[in-house]
């Protein structure tokens, strides 16, 4: 059986599909890491997130949203000043910044988990198309999910970055119908099949 052609990349690639990628993810913790992650993203490669994950993971206090929330202006000069870390003053403001808007949901939910899984009633979702390589960027979910999220005040996540962030934690099953994962995920999680037409922005 083949694999995600974009899986093949590397080693840190291979890994991060193979184990990570598209596997449904409920620990509120790794769910704000997947967040933080793709923002910092933005016109980046993956790769290079990748390859800088540990390093922005210590910078960011091992992704605890509730120790980052509280961090000053001083935190974001140590940060940038961090060897290996992303330099963008702008996106480590937002990720402050955005512990704080990510603790709101909490209040207000329960739990991140809580209130992200309710837009899918707890499953992966499989869009017709998609496992064939018929992928989007974005579509009609990731664009009212983008909505919500800036409701609550988060900042660069946009319906193409929340639609990585969707595949990535495993909301989208997004792997190619021969892949491995691809049925692996489906054997062992709740799917809902849905046709992309239906998801209008």
């Amino acid at each position: 059986m083949g694999s995600c052609t974009w899986g093949l990349s590397s080693e840190a690639m291979k890994k991060y599909h193979d184990e990570e990628w598209g596997v449904p993810e409920h620990d509120d913790r790794r769910l704000f890491a997947y967040l933080v992650l793709e923002a910092m993203q933005c016109g980046l490669s993956w790769q290079l997130i990748l390859q800088r994950r540990e390093v922005i993971q210590h910078c960011f206090a091992d992704f605890d949203y509730d120790r980052l929330a509280g961090y000053s202006e001083a935190d974001t000069d140590r940060i940038l000043h961090t060897e290996g870390m992303i330099r963008s003053r702008q996106k480590v403001q937002a990720t402050i910044h955005n512990a704080r808007c990510f603790r709101k949901i909490r209040e207000q939910y329960g739990s991140f988990d809580a209130w992200l899984w309710s837009h899918s009633g707890g499953r992966t979702i499989l869009y017709n198309k998609h496992d064939e390589g018929e992928i989007p960027v974005s579509n009609g979910l990731s664009y009212r999910f983008s909505r919500e999220l800036k409701q609550y005040g988060f900042k660069y996540l946009g319906p193409v970055v929340v639609y990585s962030f969707l595949q990535a934690c495993g909301m989208i099953n997004d792997h190619g119908k021969d892949c491995p994962c691809y049925q692996r995920i489906n054997d062992q999680y709740p799917t809902i099949r849905k046709r992309r037409y239906l998801e209008k922005h």
